[in-house]
């Protein structure tokens, strides 16, 4: 339990990975994305960008039957279960995407990648607020 703790991502730029019953602590290097566009700098798009499509041969994490996503309320614990089940052979944990970042993306009027978007509390009604000014 201590090591899941340990691998939680606290910080931006920080991925941890778990394979083969191991987990490792990948830490962003400045100079693998623009820090200027504020979708490059994301952790979802640097894994995108530099593992997952050129490594892995991912190419759209919104349709390839590889990949997976857990959201955050079931956390690393649920990531470690399912390699050491055999149900994947990989996994990632990221921080979360900040409000402030999903802010000037769309401020940006830029989209947010795929599997970036989970955000809890939900909000009960579903709907999210954004002054205009």
């Amino acid at each position: 339990e201590s090591d899941l703790m340990y691998f939680k991502p606290e910080q931006p730029h920080t991925i941890s990975m778990y394979l083969e019953k191991t987990w490792y602590r990948l830490t962003v290097r400045r100079t693998v994305y623009d820090p200027d566009n504020p979708v490059d700098r994301l952790d979802v798009s640097i894994l995108q960008n530099r593992l997952l499509g050129p490594i892995l041969g991912i190419k759209d994490p919104r349709c390839d039957c590889r990949i997976g996503f857990i959201g955050g309320i079931r956390g690393i614990r649920e990531l470690k279960d399912r390699v050491d089940r055999g149900d994947a052979a990989v996994a990632f944990a990221m921080y979360p995407t900040q409000m402030n970042d999903l802010m000037e993306i769309a401020d940006a009027g830029s989209i947010m990648p795929p599997k970036s978007t989970w955000f809890e509390p939900k909000l009960r009604s579903g709907l999210f607020i954004h002054e205009l000014s």
